[in-house]
């Protein structure tokens, strides 16, 4: 069904500044209502093959008949790519691959986010910014137990260890928010590549611009310049014109859905 306001998307993706290949992929399909960044992990000709199937089983979602329908649609094809990454694994020898995954759906004025991993989805609404997501990492269960401080997790060696991921565990298990959207929402989704370097508050002044192609070179561009030391991808989506006498942009990243990921991990790098 179509909202009930009109929905302006970019969608965009770099290799970073160190990075010799890109293995994010990214999926806009905004007459849809789909947006998908993966960010996939084991190294050229692996993880950007793992991330790609991912996108491509999410294009074949068909015509949903509601919101739980597209939901539980994308939850079906997120499994099917996780046999299909295992898959290739196994023709690679037995090579841990994988990947992943954050998206957005929008049906009529629902929506929903799915994630695995530390991909990660932001809602900036009537200027306050929320972290949809939460990271599936070792970082993100201490700091959850108050073991680790924000500060310290950012910093800490195993940061980059994350719970679960597409075609790593025996099953993918997504985790999944659903909400109403409202005219002035923005959305964002982004890999882990944006959220080494930038803040709360960089994100939630670059999400504030109208203009949601310019929110994402923006946000990629700043990204570079500070050095961009993994593959960066964002996606942006604006639900209806930007509001009138908006307070000013404050960043709220307390405001999280809780669950954690397993114990086993994997580690990106």
């Amino acid at each position: 069904m179509t909202p009930p306001f009109p929905i302006l998307s970019a969608a965009m993706t770099h290799r970073g500044m160190v990075r010799d290949h890109n293995e994010d992929s990214i999926l806009a399909l905004p007459d849809a209502g789909v947006w998908i960044v993966a960010d996939g992990m084991g190294g050229h000709e692996a993880g950007e093959v793992a991330s790609g199937m991912i996108t491509a089983a999410a294009a074949t979602l068909g015509q949903p008949t509601s919101a739980p329908d597209m939901l539980a649609r994308l939850i079906d094809r997120i499994e099917v790519a996780h046999r299909n990454i295992r898959d290739h694994s196994i023709k690679l020898g037995g090579a841990t691959i994988g990947s992943t995954v954050v998206a957005l759906l929008c049906h009529d004025a629902q929506f929903a986010v799915v994630w695995a991993g530390d991909s990660r989805a932001y809602l900036l609404r009537d200027g306050q910014l929320h972290q949809l997501s939460k990271d599936h990492t070792e970082a993100q269960e201490l700091l959850s137990q108050g073991i680790l401080t924000p500060e310290q997790a950012r910093a800490w060696p195993r940061r980059n260890v994350i719970t679960r991921a597409v075609g790593v565990f025996d099953h993918a298990n997504p985790d999944t928010v659903t909400g109403q959207a409202q005219s002035g929402d923005v959305f964002l989704l982004c890999s882990d590549g944006l959220t080494e370097h930038l803040l709360g508050p960089d994100i939630a002044a670059m999400m504030a611009l109208p203009d949601p192609h310019a929110t994402c070179e923006d946000l990629i561009n700043l990204t570079l310049a500070r050095g961009a030391k993994d593959n960066v991808s964002v996606i942006v989506v604006r639900c209806g014109p930007k509001p009138v006498g908006s307070r000013p942009v404050t960043p709220d990243d307390d405001k999280t859905v809780p669950n954690l990921g397993a114990k086993a991990g994997m580690t990106r790098d």
